[in-house]
């Protein structure tokens, strides 16, 4: 457990029953956070030490990672893990709510790159970014061919497309009806207020990609205004903007009554309820959380390796699984920065702003952010009963929080593992990714059977 610096939510089972509950409760921590301080200003100029991890001058490299070889996939661990799929007992959760912010094309589900960008558009988006000159030829070299020759689908679409293809074939190839197999699976889209409605007429427009209606969810991740200063007192200043708190909030959210919705082909909403929730998370032998920024699903959404190994670590009491992945030299990026904290005694992954002066550059491991929860009722249960530490930001002269879903591995047993053969992460965080995502949705089109699934697709 760490120090109390490290402030947590706190919340207990009847703590957060919805969204004022969790504004109370921000304005409550925001005044133990910032104690001493005067105003916001003087909060901006101290957050590297408001935010730091405590135990910061513990840290030291990682031990006892479990290297995670490909090749020593054994038949009967594919078979496990191939069953846990046929029978609907994987859960996916689906994080679809990220906006392209840097680079302007709005919510990253939505983004269609053969209608959206062109050589010109992306060669300027990438010139603003680091400031160095990029022409067209160079995103042309370095995407290997014109973005109008990809298929005319969004970022998102191509996420869905793929999950379902790929447990399609996983069917076909266990013998299993496959459309009887995607009806089983059970998955949450987590999305934003902005773009919810495009987005959920895109599901239905394409038949739920050939999964049950009933078993896809949906939870709109709540933006939040920010906590202003005056006379010495706290406000929740609802005349400023709307931000989302981070990743972390979404799993809070879920702790909450009434935010996890069905719908059915009238567009009709029906909420679940915290316990219902919890109730079908008990049922799952485990869930995955995929990003749908990261290339890598593009051609291959189900790695059965991985959740063989989920499923063996949660026999073994484990109930989070964290892959660890070299950080891109060249594009080096923020975010939770895996290391051994001797205080603890314990392997963690502390996101990035809470490490006080670490460059990203300086940061050689990271969380690939596609988490494993063996058992995912025990995780669940111990965010809605613990929370998570809620770091703080300042924008526009207000403060929100920016809870990390990865603290989970401070709530429960984790094990990080890192595959025999590094490899950089490949998520579209920065301009200079988009020739990147052009190449791996290139590959993706051209996958045997691919573009012949998405016009036959009738399950």
């Amino acid at each position: 457990m760490l120090d109390s610096t490290h402030l947590r939510t706190y919340a207990s089972s009847d703590r957060l029953n919805g969204h004022n509950d969790y504004i109370a409760l921000c304005l409550e921590l925001v005044k133990a956070k910032t104690a001493g301080y005067a105003s916001i200003s003087e909060i901006q100029e101290n957050l590297d030490r408001i935010n730091e991890y405590p135990n910061i001058n513990r840290l030291k490299v990682p031990k006892g990672i479990h290297v995670y070889d490909e090749s020593s996939l054994t038949p009967s661990d594919r078979s496990k893990a191939t069953r846990c799929i046929i029978e609907g007992e994987l859960f996916a959760e689906h994080m679809a709510a990220g906006e392209a912010t840097r680079l302007g094309l709005g919510t990253k589900y939505l983004i269609n790159v053969a209608g959206d960008l062109d050589p010109a558009g992306i060669a300027a988006i990438m010139s603003g970014e680091n400031g160095n000159p990029v022409s067209e030829n160079d995103v042309l070299i370095a995407a290997g061919c014109m973005p109008r020759d990809l298929l005319s689908i969004s970022l998102g679409v191509r996420h869905m497309l793929q999950y379902s293809f790929d447990i399609y074939n996983l069917s076909m190839e266990f013998g299993a009806d496959p459309c009887e197999v995607l009806s089983r699976q059970k998955m949450l889209i987590v999305i934003n207020e902005g773009s919810a409605g495009k987005i959920i007429q895109n599901f239905q427009d394409r038949h739920f990609f050939g999964f049950s209606q009933k078993n896809v969810l949906f939870m709109i991740q709540e933006a939040y205004h920010g906590i202003a200063i005056e006379n010495d007192r706290y406000r929740y200043a609802t005349e400023s903007s709307r931000r989302l708190h981070n990743h972390g909030q979404i799993v809070l959210q879920q702790t909450m009554d009434h935010q996890i919705f069905r719908v059915n082909r009238k567009d009709e909403r029906s909420y679940l309820s915290a316990d219902d929730f919890e109730d079908l998370l008990s049922s799952m032998e485990d869930k995955i959380v995929y990003n749908i920024e990261d290339f890598g699903f593009l051609t291959g959404s189900i790695d059965l390796g991985v959740l063989a190994l989920a499923l063996e670590k949660g026999k073994q009491g484990f109930r989070m699984l964290m892959e660890i992945v070299a950080n891109d030299p060249d594009y080096p990026q923020k975010g939770g920065m895996a290391a051994f904290d001797s205080n603890l005694e314990k392997n963690v992954m502390i996101e990035s702003f809470q490490l006080r002066g670490i460059e990203n550059s300086a940061i050689k491991f990271l969380n690939k952010n596609f988490n494993h929860y063996p058992q995912p009722l025990e995780s669940f249960q111990s965010v809605r009963e613990q929370g998570l530490n809620m770091p703080l930001a300042v924008k526009d002269n207000h403060l929100y929080f920016q809870p990390v879903q990865g603290d989970i591995n401070f709530l429960v047993r984790t094990e990080f593992f890192q595959r025999k053969h590094l490899k950089p992460i490949l998520a579209w965080k920065s301009a200079g990714n988009i020739p990147l995502a052009i190449r791996e949705m290139k590959r993706q089109d051209e996958q045997p059977g691919f573009s012949g699934y998405i016009r036959s697709l009738q399950c």
